[in-house]
């Protein structure tokens, strides 16, 4: 509503169609069920289509028209993209379908439903909550914690620590690199894509942390939504600890719906190819977006026809566990070049030099070379305390002030404060 107020109608009428929709599904027998369902499913993921996907779609339809030798005779409407509507979209998704799987009963409350779907903490970025977790709790009365107050502030302060510490500060040197590609080497791209992977990883990372703490504050406990995925081996292990709400979201209500592992081979391919390929969709409605999805679908698929036809089994000691992460981290990596390029033309730049040695010239950034050596050891210090540290420890008092206001200290004098928002705010 601080950008424009009109927009909170979106959240009214999704709460209001989605509330009673679910007292029609939880007393419908046979196709009326799903028919109120489909009418429930139509509302949310019309307004999504409508605000974030009609220009792209109409885009590509006037590309196509213009290639037959015609016009597009519909123009594109200037509308600006409610902030987090993909995400309260899905969790209000997921609200009717677990009403309609008998997973979930209809909320009376209609209070207590509208706080579901508007909950501040994790309204704009997730994590992307089902309602069996979280509608009970709103029914609960949380005494006051001390307890609960360490340990949200904690969570908070090293939230932010991750946002405006690392992330925005390695944003400087990516914004630098990819704004303009064409004017830097291979090297220089390669540091900024580099950089960017762990850019977004502490910017969503932190803003998780920052909602999960803010809720620990109030006695809520929000799902984790973030398990150090850089260290996993394998792509399928990667998207067990990357936004773990959404992966657990298409796997529940889109891949296991079209069949899942449990159909033939082919089809079994298909399935995890159009869930990451929609997950792409579901991040911005842009190619570059749909290839990024779609080259991690390929990416499982590839390790499945590996292991299926050539049957090769590494085996496991440090070495082997070490290559396997480097492997991974670097498909990820590639990857996200299409996530953060402006457009294909920018990407296949971006892409040429990095797989050209005879463009490893120069390192350019805005940095000096202390500055960058200062970015490369906020990385190494990110991963040893999420590695080793997974949790913080606040049960002692003195230790929980002491760390809290290291961590805070940090923000103040190390932090980039900036206009920089949070990267999932615009999806």
């Amino acid at each position: 509503m601080a950008f424009k107020p009109v927009y909170i109608l979106i959240l009214g009428v999704t709460i209001l169609v989605d509330y009673f929709a679910a007292f029609l599904i939880d007393r419908a027998e046979g196709k009326k069920r799903k028919w109120w369902l489909a009418l429930s499913l139509i509302a949310n993921i019309g307004f999504l289509a409508a605000f974030k996907y009609f220009n792209f779609i109409n885009q590509n339809i006037g590309f196509v028209l213009n290639l037959m030798g015609m016009e597009n005779p519909i123009p594109n409407y200037p509308l600006e993209l409610p902030i987090g509507l993909s995400f309260h979209t899905f969790q209000a998704m997921s609200y009717t379908i677990e009403v309609y799987r008998r997973n979930q009963k209809p909320e009376k409350d209609f209070i207590i439903y509208s706080l579901y779907v508007m909950f501040y903490p994790q309204l704009v970025a997730g994590p992307i909550e089902r309602p069996q977790n979280l509608l009970y709790q709103f029914h609960t009365y949380f005494k006051y914690n001390f307890e609960n107050i360490k340990q949200g502030l904690i969570r908070i302060a090293w939230g932010m620590f991750k946002k405006v510490v690392i992330a925005d500060r390695l944003a400087m040197v990516v914004d630098y690199c990819y704004d303009n590609p064409t004017e830097h080497s291979g090297l220089t791209l390669l540091v900024a894509t580099i950089f960017f992977s762990f850019q977004i990883y502490c910017d969503f990372s932190g803003y998780s942390d920052i909602a999960i703490g803010c809720a620990r504050l109030m006695g809520f406990k929000l799902m984790e939504n973030f398990d150090v995925p850089y260290i996993s081996k394998s792509i399928s292990e990667f998207w067990r600890r990357w936004h773990i709400s959404l992966s657990g979201w298409f796997r529940d209500y889109l891949y296991i719906p079209l069949g899942g592992s449990r159909v033939g081979e082919y089809r079994h391919y298909m399935n995890y190819f159009i869930v990451f390929m929609i997950s792409g969709l579901w991040h911005g409605a842009a190619w570059t977006f749909i290839i990024w999805g779609s080259l991690h679908g390929i990416y499982l698929i590839f390790a499945m026809l590996r292991k299926k036809y050539l049957n090769i089994e590494m085996p496991q000691n440090a070495f082997t566990d070490k290559l396997q992460i480097l492997i991974t981290f670097g498909l990820v990596t590639l990857s996200w070049v299409f996530f953060r390029a402006r457009g294909l033309g920018n990407a296949k730049v971006i892409l040429t030099k990095i797989f050209n040695p005879a463009t490893y010239t120069e390192l350019a950034s805005p940095f000096n070379v202390t500055e960058m050596w200062f970015c490369v050891l906020l990385i190494l210090v990110l991963m040893l305390k999420e590695i080793y540290i997974p949790k913080i420890d606040t049960t002692r008092t003195p230790a929980f002030y002491a760390k809290f206001a290291l961590l805070m200290v940090a923000c103040y004098f190390l932090g980039v404060f900036t206009s920089n928002q949070f990267i999932y705010f615009q999806f």
